[in-house]
């Protein structure tokens, strides 16, 4: 018998747990992972940003975990020597459209407290010389971090306070009784006192298999990402955005520097056919089934209709792909860049069509449901395990 079983072992089932040991040392806890490592899904696969919060709606769970998030997940890498870096970054307008929705995000960048700066087109060539664009934002707080390395910390602090990690061990079933939860899993029962489930791409499945309903269905994303040739990383020194578009639940094509040095374009942002589906190929036929019978998914493809067409052309034509990033850099050629790994979104859909925008955490007496929390959860992983520790009753 555990005090708390967590299911999930990806950065913030993790950061959960170790929050759990700091809080409640002499409580016993165990985190449950169906895969041989920790991060093997969405924090394995992300771009290693350090968001600043510039996007989120004032006030927003999102905003406030991630303007803190920024700073605690510096210092914790300081403090642990994990690979990381605050470069900053700039989000670029390139069409005159573009310029009152760029005065629209600085403005919300000082909303949610931000040192945000607007520049001109000839700032942003003395950060990014090969960008071209009509004005920009500069964000000194972004930077880039190594998420798995943090995640393999999260969990080396976890065994230290004495909390145990299970790997390859998979819930299939939730069972209830008065003082406790029955987890049933491939490697037999485990009981809890409390459960949270932290389990990203499969959230809504274990909230539904302990018999509650989210109200929104996971729809997986797949990102599609190019590297530049090491020859060309000159092209890009940190971080360059576009301004996204408002009405489009996506950030748009961008270029990353990634922490080992490569740079990464993209993502591009397509249905996943497989909620673990990085490629192209990868092909669930239930889950598959589950999302075209599913009224919120035909609702969100009506309603971008054009920007999904044009991410589903980019998917399929290199060509096309190109001619996105050309709009920050215009120096880009096809021969430039070559495919590199995909990773899959967690996005969690009403069956009004309407996304899940900010992060939801649903709670009960015995368990706590974190039933959406995308990006930028691996920057405010420190900040969701305080704040989903700080909801337990003692």
């Amino acid at each position: 018998m555990y005090d708390f079983a967590i299911i999930g072992g990806g950065i913030i089932g993790l950061s959960t747990a170790m929050m759990l040991g700091q809080k409640f040392p002499k409580l016993s806890l165990i985190v449950l992972e169906k895969e041989g490592e920790v991060a093997a899904h969405q924090t394995g696969h992300n771009s290693g940003v350090i968001h600043s919060g510039i996007y989120y709606k004032p006030g927003s769970f999102k905003a406030k975990f991630t303007r803190a998030g920024s700073q605690s997940m510096v210092e914790f890498c300081q403090r642990y020597n994990i690979p990381h870096e605050v470069c900053g970054k700039v989000i670029v307008a390139t069409k005159e459209q573009e310029l009152p929705l760029l005065d629209n995000l600085y403005q919300r960048g000082l909303e949610n407290g931000l040192q945000v700066k607007k520049i001109s087109s000839e700032q942003v060539k003395e950060k990014e010389p090969y960008v071209s664009c009509l004005g920009g934002i500069y964000v000194p707080t972004s930077g880039i971090a190594d998420y798995k390395k943090v995640c393999q910390k999260y969990a080396e602090l976890i065994q230290q306070q004495g909390g145990e990690i299970q790997f390859n061990t998979k819930v299939i079933k939730i069972k209830n009784t008065k003082q406790s939860k029955i987890l049933e899993t491939t490697k037999g029962e485990i009981e809890a006192k409390f459960i949270i489930n932290c389990a990203g791409l499969y959230s809504d499945r274990m909230a539904e298999l302990d018999g509650v309903n989210p109200q929104a269905k996971i729809v997986p994303f797949r990102g599609e990402y190019y590297q530049l040739k090491p020859e060309k990383r000159y092209l890009v020194k940190t971080l360059i955005y576009p301004v996204p578009n408002p009405e489009f639940p996506f950030l748009g094509v961008h270029f990353t520097r990634m922490i080992d040095g490569s740079i990464h374009a993209g993502p591009n942002a397509v249905l996943s056919l497989k909620r673990e589906g990085y490629k192209k190929t990868d092909f669930d036929l239930k889950e598959f089934a589950e999302v075209m019978t599913y009224p919120g998914f035909w609702k969100l493809a009506a309603k971008h209709a054009d920007e999904g067409i044009k991410e589903i052309i980019r998917s399929f034509s290199k060509a096309a792909f190109v001619n996105s990033l050309q709009q920050l850099i215009p120096d880009v050629t096809a021969d430039d860049i070559i495919p590199c790994e995909a990773g899959v979104r967690a996005q969690a859909l009403k069956a009004d069509g309407k996304l899940v925008d900010d992060f939801l955490i649903i709670q009960n007496e015995q368990a706590m449901h974190v039933c959406n929390a995308p990006s930028p959860a691996a920057t405010a992983s420190l900040e969701i395990g305080k704040y989903i520790v700080a909801q337990i009753p003692e």
